[in-house]
């Protein structure tokens, strides 16, 4: 396997080429060795299991020292694989594990979900959340390999489909106008994943390699997500966990209002925005914590000094990145999604 490949797999998955490596080892939750583990269980047949619990909640160092202490009780050296089987929070955390074991340790990303395959297990990201910031701590490594497995994908619920639905949106909203317009007469259950999920990749794929440490272009991934995960983070703190999807939902809504209101799209296209993503996701209850909200904001990763940067839509198909978001702007986009 060439370093950091995409592998598409609709049937068997070929794992010729591992014997290299001293040990292999697979890690995944609980969820995961129930519903996605039976189907790879026979490839993969005499590997050790490292489970660990599912759930953003864990996605932390208390997990990340149960992994490592895994990887140490079986032996694993620096000549081993681990391989991650699971969804965006497993790949994230996983991949850092692997990463930083020993210095770094090769891994292979097998994403269980539409929200990882799309986008979660491309372009190296990895990482934890700490103390309720959003992959506060993490590093770029790229995987020896992704396979997308794709009857993965029936194993999930609709609420877990409708997540990963929100990257692909954005994708479409940031590059291609033509294919927004596809997928926005139609409903969930109409979508052509197959199409959808080599899509997103190609498109996310060519933005990573020209980018790899997000230092301008990549930067454009982020629409949706300087609100989004500061309200991921906020319902999580609050004990009422919100999907990443249906957090990002809400902060495309938001971040397309902000656009609108510095003439980067007009209301016609505001309306297009709004009115599918919450047909797609309906509406949530959104938090009263304002202050809270924007102090979450001010520590968002993309942020220069005292400055809120923020990747907004230019057009549909087109977005532009660093562009300076104030709190009064954000109040006023809160505001404009409690109205709706």
């Amino acid at each position: 396997m060439e370093s950091g490949s995409v592998i598409f797999s609709n049937e068997n998955i070929d794992f010729k080429g591992l014997t290299a490596y001293s040990k292999i080892a697979i890690l995944t939750d609980s969820n995961i060795r129930k519903h996605c583990y039976p189907l790879i269980q026979n490839l993969l047949a005499g590997h050790p299991l490292i489970e660990v619990h599912a759930g953003e909640e864990h996605k932390n160092l208390d997990t990340c020292k149960l992994i490592w202490q895994g990887l140490t009780d079986l032996n694993l050296d620096r000549h081993s694989l681990l391989v991650v089987l699971g969804g965006g929070v497993l790949g994230d955390m996983g991949g850092f594990c692997a990463a930083t074991f020993k210095r770094g340790i090769d891994f292979i990303l097998m994403p269980t979900t539409l929200l990882s395959q799309v986008d979660a297990s491309i372009g190296g990201k990895l990482g934890i959340d700490f103390n309720n910031f959003k992959n506060h701590i993490g590093v770029f490594h790229e995987p020896k390999a992704t396979i997308l497995h794709s009857p993965f994908l029936k194993t999930l619920p609709e609420r877990e489909l409708r997540s990963g639905f929100a990257e692909v949106i954005k994708h479409c909203l940031i590059s291609d106008e033509p294919m927004w317009q596809t997928i926005r007469k139609k409903k969930l259950n109409d979508q052509d994943w197959e199409t959808l999920v080599k899509h997103s990749i190609g498109f996310k794929k060519s933005v990573t390699e020209k980018d790899p440490k997000e230092k301008g272009l990549r930067k454009i991934l982020n629409f949706g997500h300087t609100i989004g995960h500061a309200l991921e983070s906020y319902f999580l703190a609050e004990g009422n966990r919100i999907f990443h999807g249906e957090a990002i939902a809400m902060g495309m809504v938001m971040e397309s209002y902000i656009a609108c209101e510095k003439k980067m799209i007009d209301q016609k296209q505001l309306d297009e925005v709004t009115s599918y993503l919450i047909e797609i996701f309906e509406k949530q209850d959104m938090p009263w914590g304002d202050s809270l909200v924007i102090q979450l904001i001010a520590q968002d990763k993309k942020n220069k000094g005292n400055e809120i940067l923020m990747a907004l839509p230019e057009g549909i198909g087109k977005a532009r990145w660093d562009i300076t978001v104030n709190e009064e702007e954000l109040e006023k986009s809160f505001d404009f999604y409690r109205s709706i």
